[in-house]
């Protein structure tokens, strides 16, 4: 299985080639900074392999504190992108980063105990399939 994804300005392409074991929905707070929402995405791989087709140099790394919570992003228009964890060994893809579909469903939400106070009965409000008229 391959899967295509890139950043929002387009500078970054990459290619992940292989199979996500886990796909996660985290509410931890670095999570929440990171992505500026109520939980990250994303999506874990052991054995999937990661391609740059460009803008690779356009990537940065950003390890908090050296304690393993990594977030890679494109430079130019802040896009949350792929990186690899754990000596190398696990592949971390943002879900929203992909431009191919998926076939795994989030298999449940993580650090629940760190939701925002907000972050509660979500599906009871309405719903807009455009920007809200006001």
């Amino acid at each position: 299985m391959k899967h295509h994804g890139s950043c929002l300005c387009g500078a970054v392409t990459f290619e992940v080639e292989g199979e996500f074991e886990h796909f996660y929905l985290c509410h931890c707070e670095r999570c929440r900074k990171d992505t500026g929402s109520a939980h990250a995405a994303n999506l874990f791989s052991s054995t999937a392999k990661l391609t740059w087709l460009s803008g690779e140099d356009m990537v940065k790394r950003f390890d908090f504190r050296s304690e393993g919570h990594i977030k890679s992003f494109c430079t130019v228009c802040g896009s949350a992108l792929p990186n690899l964890q754990f000596d190398e060994t696990l592949l971390v893809v943002p879900a929203g980063c992909l431009d191919t579909d998926i076939d795994l469903r989030p298999q449940g939400h993580i650090f629940c105990s760190h939701r925002a106070n907000w972050d509660h009965e979500l599906e009871s409000i309405p719903a807009f399939e455009e920007l809200p008229e006001e």
